[in-house]
């Protein structure tokens, strides 16, 4: 019997669950992976599920699928849309929704294994499939890596993934090079002398050396990298005081820093740690600040031969105009440690989830970024089809490409 990938997919939208999380869902995907009749290894990486299908000689291929949720409030007005609520790292209780899509890509990838299956007869090797978890944090490739799944499993010739993106249903997105952005997470204390709200002339004031160092931090982009280089530094969030009348003692920054490579990633952390330190010391402060990464990740680097035989097997299955290339994406991923650890190619593409027509209406009338719901937004809907069939074919496609 097949899977039923639309209830499959209903299903874990409904149930969400946040980094490192993921019981509910890895429970699902073992319990499917058991019905095909494949070998299941659970709590990798914390909650991670993997699997092989084991045909004959051959190259070994590793697909992977990330499976967590976002602490966001969904607001679709789905008829399956996720009501769910979870607990986040500092304790708070948050709403949870699949607003970046993993949902489909754990929907594709199992729907693409039981392909694999039903046509062993047509080709040979091993297939690898890595559902892993906390993708959002960028730390689930390096637990499930840590918790021991390159020795667990055939070492990959290939790693191959894909991500649902607000492109046309039935597109397939990708490029050789720099796919997405490298991406480091900071956290940044500025410590200053709390005191009396009324006498701020005793005090030294963390609040307004953290709304001067948010206000120069704009500049790196703007004032000191060329036009023509791409660099992102948002700061995502600021935290300081508790009451009107008190001025505290420390603030808090978290910065979110993105580069296309590695020469770039030290240029811009250098620039950031130089105005963090020179509005601490023009503040008058007498402790330095703190900065503290919370994650680093490389940039993703589709391997360019391995990308081109993608593209044409693509095209012969589908048809030409079905694959573009969607530019660099300052987005970042984890994916590619994988492929790092293991000294292999990567490739990862982006499939579209948007109704053609909704997005064909909103290009005519420059209103992509008004009307076409991007990942992480609480009105991030995939239409089910044909984003699924997409998914699944995709996947068998990419697969076969590099299996005897």
């Amino acid at each position: 019997m097949s899977i039923d990938l639309e209830a499959l997919y209903i299903d874990l939208h409904r149930h969400p669950e946040l980094s490192f999380q993921e019981t509910r869902t890895a429970g699902v995907i073992a319990r499917e992976l058991g019905v095909l009749g494949l070998e299941v290894v659970e709590g990798l990486g914390k909650t991670g599920v993997a699997s092989a299908i084991r045909n004959g000689d051959g190259p070994v291929v590793w697909l992977r699928a990330d499976m967590d949720a976002l602490p966001v409030e969904e607001q679709t007005g789905l008829a399956y849309a996720s009501t769910a609520r979870g607990i986040d790292p500092a304790g708070t209780d948050v709403p949870v929704m699949h607003a970046c899509g993993h949902d489909m890509h754990v929907t594709a990838m199992l729907g693409a294994l039981e392909r694999l299956l039903a046509t062993k007869d047509e080709w040979s090797g091993t297939v690898v499939a890595v559902f892993q978890p906390a993708e959002e944090y960028g730390a689930g490739a390096q637990a499930m890596i840590a918790d021991g799944v390159l020795d667990r499993f055939p070492k990959p010739d290939i790693v191959l993934s894909q991500h649902l993106t607000p492109l046309p249903a039935g597109t397939i997105g990708v490029r050789p090079g720099t796919q997405m952005a490298a991406s480091d997470g900071l956290t940044v204390r500025l410590l200053g002398r709390g005191g009396h709200g009324s006498r701020p002339h005793a005090t030294i004031d963390p609040v307004v050396m953290a709304a001067a160092t948010v206000m120069r931090l704009q500049t790196i982009v703007s004032r000191e990298i060329d036009p023509r280089e791409m660099a992102v530094v948002t700061v995502g969030a600021i935290h300081a005081g508790l009451k009107n009348n008190i001025i505290p003692a420390e603030a808090t920054l978290e910065l979110s820093l993105r580069y296309p490579d590695d020469d770039a990633r030290a240029d811009v952390m250098a620039r950031v740690e130089r105005v963090v330190r020179a509005e601490a010391q023009a503040s008058g402060a007498t402790e330095e600040p703190v900065i503290t990464t919370l994650h680093s990740l490389p940039p993703t680097i589709n391997d360019g031969d391995a990308t081109a035989r993608l593209v044409a097997a693509w095209e012969r299955a589908f048809g030409e105009g079905i694959v573009v290339d969607p530019g660099m994406f300052t987005g970042s991923e984890d994916v590619s440690w994988f492929a790092r650890e293991a000294g292999v190619p990567l490739v990862y593409w982006f499939w579209g989830g948007v109704d053609p027509e909704r997005f064909a209406d909103a290009y005519a009338r420059g209103a992509i970024n008004e009307e076409i719901p991007t990942n992480h937004s609480p009105f991030f809907a995939p239409v089910l089809h044909p984003t699924i069939e997409r998914g699944v074919d995709a996947l068998v496609v990419a697969a076969r490409e590099f299996l005897a």
